[in-house]
């Protein structure tokens, strides 16, 4: 835009400057021609008396000093033949005074031709003769041109000297517009334009700070439910704890510990969503160590329901171990091997965690009891990791594809979870079939954006 407004500003003033220094450029050649004019023809009227009325030899003295101080050639010609002053051919106007008696300005290719008939000497008509050469006649034109198109050219530079300043007063506060508003859409809602430039812009920062502020409320308010909707859960956890008390063995240690894993979970859902975090772009975790423990959380959930679990964890190369066993006669298994190396990835633990958990939760709701599962973690070209859990189950539908959709009875946005994690780092999620049939969910994460040392 501001080089527009100043293309314009241009061109508007090269037709104005056209529109003035043409017609004043041909008036100041034609003040020129008939300045020079005007001084010739003097010269030749100040002879006519003495023409008229002087004799020979004073005659011949007085016209011969006025032609050596005169611009233009001056001559006198008689009517007996003789020619005074600057030496001239007797051309064709000269003769027609003659012969007519008649005074005119004549103009020849090299130049304007003035000639006066002197009436009354004795001898018959004289005839005066000036000529002014083209030379004369544009005498100081190309100077005054020089100088009219400097003007010209410093007027326009001086128009577009205003027009840049005028033009940046008017384009900074869309600039500015357009900055915040690209800091909301990347979720800075502490973004806000400063109202600034002509009113129409003003008004248009009002009107932007003013949705930036009832985006916040309304971003408020669903936090609050959303957490009041956690909050709901507590009551159920509540009541399943004191169930969990009632038991009696290992079963209700174990209950119990899942009982305060959910309800830490529900904690956490609650610190969330109240206390919004903004997005970390230096955000870091060791992805050995948080998948192995995800899994080892699953893998007892695996042995009750009678599913075979591998873990394979390959870190710098080398590999770090696998989970394998037998619960009530089937294959379980724990993650029982420790890790060859580290594998830093671009998220925080707890949404990788939680990436983790939704593709193990679908393996869960999705397949049959008795469905074996893998769980593979190895490194990234280029940095970062590559995650892949495989089933051995019926496949994948596509339902469970589109957020929100599921035939499974489920909310439909575990998939939709481990592929905002993908994305969040620089990475991407598949969605493929196994050799033997069943799904594969692969999920590459892309490595942290600048060195960070591990916690």
């Amino acid at each position: 835009m501001r080089r527009r407004l100043t293309l314009l500003v241009a061109a508007t003033m090269c037709l104005a400057l056209l529109a003035f220094v043409v017609p004043l450029a041909l008036l100041l050649r034609t003040v020129a021609q008939d300045r020079a004019t005007t001084t010739a023809g003097a010269d030749a009227q100040s002879l006519v008396p003495l023409v008229g009325t002087a004799d020979p030899v004073s005659l011949r003295t007085s016209v011969e000093h006025m032609a050596a101080d005169s611009r233009a050639p001056l001559t006198v010609f008689l009517a007996d033949g003789s020619v005074l002053g600057t030496r001239a051919p007797r051309t064709s106007a000269v003769r027609l005074a003659a012969l007519a008696g008649v005074s005119r300005t004549v103009e020849r290719p090299d130049g304007r031709e003035i000639v006066v008939a002197v009436l009354g000497r004795p001898d018959g008509t004289a005839v005066i003769r000036a000529f002014v050469p083209a030379a004369e006649l544009t005498r100081g034109v190309a100077r005054a041109w020089l100088v009219l198109a400097g003007l010209g050219v410093a007027l326009l530079l001086l128009g577009l000297l205003v027009a840049d300043r005028l033009s940046r007063a008017l384009v900074s506060p869309i600039t500015e517009l357009s900055t915040v508003s690209h800091r909301l859409a990347r979720a800075d809602l502490t973004a806000r334009a400063r109202p600034d430039g002509p009113p129409e812009l003003r008004e248009v920062a009002g009107a932007l700070n003013h949705l930036a502020d009832r985006i916040q409320e309304l971003l408020r308010e669903e936090r609050e439910q959303v957490a009041d909707l956690s909050h709901r859960l507590r009551a159920p956890l509540t009541s399943l704890r004191l169930e969990a008390e009632s038991l009696a063995g290992p079963d209700a240690a174990r209950i119990g510990a899942r009982v305060d894993a959910m309800e830490r979970a529900v904690t956490g859902l609650i610190s969330q969503a109240r206390h919004r975090r903004e997005p970390d772009a230096h955000a870091v975790c060791e992805a050995t160590s948080a998948v192995r423990e995800r899994v080892a959380f699953w893998t007892v959930l695996a042995e009750d329901t009678g599913r075979a679990v591998t873990l394979d964890i390959t870190a710098d190369g080398t590999a770090s171990g696998t989970a394998g066993g037998t619960a009530s006669g089937t294959a379980g298994g724990t993650a029982d091997g420790t890790a060859g190396g580290t594998l830093p990835v671009g998220v925080p633990s707890d949404e990788l965690a939680a990436a983790v958990d939704a593709l193990l939760g679908n393996v869960f709701a999705h397949t049959p009891d008795g469905t074996a599962f893998s769980v593979t973690l190895a490194p990234r070209a280029g940095g970062g990791a590559v995650l892949t859990v495989a089933d051995d189950g019926p496949g994948l539908s596509t339902d469970l594809v589109q957020r929100g959709a599921s035939l499974g009875g489920s909310t439909g946005l575990g998939l939709d979870i481990a592929r905002r994690v993908a994305r969040s780092s620089g990475g991407r999620m598949d969605l493929s079939t196994g050799p033997d049939g069943g799904a594969r969910v692969t999920l590459e994460l892309g490595p942290p954006a600048s060195p960070t040392v591990l916690p």
